[in-house]
C-alpha cells in the first residue's frame, strides 16, 4: 500500500508531497521512503505519517534515518550519515552529514551537528529521542553535551539495534562526561535556549533597520545571527549571513563546545539553513549559488572567524564577496 503524505516545512516554504511505501512487517517497523526527503516533519504529519503505518511516532523515528542518509553530502567518506530527531513540540527533524573536498576534515558537519542546528533555525526549545544511522562519534557524543539535560534524551541506534531497535539513554554513550555543568554557571544558557549577546553596530543600538539594500540585509541577518550565537566559553560570539543568486538569505551562528573542538563555525551553521532550505522548495543545490556572505563578530574577539570562513568560502564558492564586520559588546554579553 502506498500512502501519499504532504509536509510543510516550518515558513513560507512551498508544500511537497512525500511518499511512503508501507508493507506488512516483518519483525521491526518497514523503513519510510520518501520521495524527497524533507529536514522538517511537522507534529500533524508526523502522526499521521505513524498512524497510517501501524506505528507509534517514537518507532517512526529510526524508520525515517535511511531517509536522512540521502540527505548527507560526503564526497570524501563516501559515508552517508544520518540523524533524525523529535523535538518537544512533536515535530521531527533530519541531519545528515556533510563534507568539503579541498579542506581539512575538520570544517566538515557531522549529522548530529546538522541536526541540532536545524532545531536551533526552527526553534525547537528541546531535543527529546535522537534515531543515528551510526554510533555518534566522540566528537558529536561532545557536543550534544551542549544541551540541557542530555540525560534525559534517549538515542537508537539503528546499525546496532536494527532487530529490536530499541532507545538508550544518551547518558550511556558518555558516562564520566565533561560539559557546560563543569564550567558554567547553571544559568548561563545552553543549546536550543534563548541567547541575547547585545552585539551592535555603533549607529543601531541593536536594533535591525528595514533596508532593500541586499548588502546591508546581509550584514544585519549575520549581527542577529552573531546575538544568537552560543559562545559562553570564549565570549567571542559570531554570526553568518550567506545569500544565494535570487536574493535569499540563510543565517548561521557560532556554537562552541566546553571540549572547544567540536564547535560549529558559523559557516557551517549557515549552510545548514541553505541546504535545509533546498529541501523546502527554496535555497540548497550547488554552493556556487551563493553570491555574497558577511561575517559579523567582535572587534576585540580572542576567537576569531574571518580565516577560516573565509577559506571555506573561497573553496566552495569561489567568486562569492565575502565581507567581515566587527562590533561592540555590551557587557551582558560576557555573561549572555
Amino acid at each position: 500500500m502506498e500512502i501519499n503524505i504532504s509536509l510543510i516545512h516550518v515558513g513560507t516554504r512551498p508544500e511537497r508531497v512525500l511518499k511512503s511505501s508501507s508493507k506488512p512487517q516483518t519483525g521491526q517497523p518497514e523503513t519510510q521512503k520518501m520521495e524527497r526527503p524533507r529536514f522538517v516533519i511537522e507534529a500533524a504529519e508526523a502522526e499521521s505519517m505513524a498512524q497510517k503505518s501501524g506505528l507509534t511516532v517514537l518507532q517512526l523515528l529510526p524508520t525515517l534515518v535511511k531517509s536522512a542518509q540521502t540527505l548527507a553530502r560526503p564526497p570524501i567518506s563516501k559515508f552517508h550519515v544520518g540523524a533524525v530527531g523529535l523535538g518537544s513540540s512533536g515535530r521531527i527533524f533530519l541531519g545528515g552529514n556533510v563534507e568539503f573536498p579541498g579542506l581539512p576534515l575538520h570544517q566538515s558537519i557531522h549529522a548530529e551537528q546538522f541536526l541540532i542546528t536545524n532545531l536551533i533555525l526552527n526553534a525547537e526549545p528541546r531535543l527529546q529521542h535522537l534515531a543515528v544511522s551510526a554510533a555518534p562519534c566522540g566528537h558529536c557524543r561532545q557536543f550534544l553535551q551542549e544541551l540541557r539535560n542530555t540525560s534525559d534524551i534517549n538515542i537508537c541506534i539503528t546499525s546496532i539495534n536494527s532487530n529490536e531497535r530499541k532507545y538508550h539513554p544518551l547518558s550511556h554513550l558518555l558516562p564520566d562526561r565533561f560539559g557546560p555543568n563543569d564550567l558554567l554557571d547553571k544559568d548561563v544558557p545552553l543549546l536550543l535556549e534563548t541567547h541575547q549577546n547585545g552585539m551592535s553596530f555603533n549607529l543601531c543600538n541593536g536594533q535591525i533597520p528595514e533596508t532593500e539594500n541586499p548588502k546591508e540585509r546581509l550584514k544585519y541577518a549575520a549581527l542577529e545571527a552573531a546575538n544568537k550565537s552560543h559562545a559562553p566559553y570564549s565570549k567571542c560570539p559570531s554570526g553568518v549571513a550567506i545569500m544565494d543568486c535570487e536574493g535569499n538569505i540563510y543565517k548561521g551562528s557560532y556554537m562552541e563546545s566546553a571540549a572547544y573542538n567540536p564547535s560549529l563555525g558559523p559557516v557551517q551553521a549557515a549552510l545548514v539553513a541553505y541546504l535545509a532550505a533546498g529541501g523546502s522548495g527554496g535555497g540548497g543545490g550547488g554552493y556556487e549559488r551563493i553570491v555574497a556572505a558577511a561575517l559579523v563578530e567582535k572587534e576585540d574577539a580572542v576567537v576569531r572567524q574571518e580565516h577560516a570562513a573565509r577559506l571555506l568560502l573561497q573553496v566552495i564558492s569561489p567568486k562569492c564577496e565575502f565581507n567581515v564586520f566587527h562590533c561592540g559588546c555590551k557587557k551582558s554579553c560576557s555573561r549572555f
